[in-house]
C-alpha cells in the first residue's frame, strides 16, 4: 500500500523559510514523478511544483519560481521542498503526490496517490 507522509510544515514569518519532507513509502518511487500541489481555506487546490522520476524535468507554478526549490532523494524514497522568500500568500495545507507516470504533470486528477498534508502559516 502507498503511503506518503509530509512533515516539516509549521509558523513562518514573511520573508522567512521552510523545507517541507514527503517520505513515501509502499513502492520504489525512483521512476514515478511526484508533485507538491497546496490549498488554501476555501480553495482548490492548487499546483506548485512537479518533478520527474529521475529528476531531469520540473515544472514550477509561476507564482513560487526562484522561491521554491523541490528536489528528490530516490535512494530514501523522499521528496522535498524548499520554501524561500515566503509570502503570506503561500499559507496553505501542502499535499504531496505521485503520479503512474515518468513525467510530471501540473492537475490533481494525474496523480494518483495523496499524503494527508502538512500545515504552512506565513504571517505578515
Amino acid at each position: 500500500q502507498v503511503q506518503l507522509v509530509e512533515s516539516g510544515g509549521g509558523l513562518v514569518q514573511a520573508g522567512g523559510s521552510l523545507r517541507l519532507s514527503c517520505a513515501a513509502s509502499g513502492r520504489t518511487f525512483s521512476t514515478y514523478a511526484m508533485a507538491w500541489f497546496r490549498q488554501a481555506p476555501g480553495k482548490e487546490r492548487d499546483f506548485v511544483v512537479a518533478v520527474s522520476g529521475s529528476a531531469y524535468s520540473t515544472l514550477y507554478a509561476d507564482s513560487v519560481k526562484g522561491r521554491f526549490t523541490i528536489s528528490r532523494d530516490n535512494a530514501k524514497n523522499t521528496l522535498y521542498l524548499q520554501m524561500n522568500s515566503l509570502k503570506p500568500e503561500d499559507t496553505a495545507v501542502y499535499y504531496c503526490a505521485v503520479r503512474n507516470g515518468i513525467r510530471p504533470a501540473t492537475t490533481v486528477s494525474e496523480y494518483n496517490y495523496w499524503g494527508q498534508g502538512t500545515q504552512v502559516t506565513v504571517s505578515s
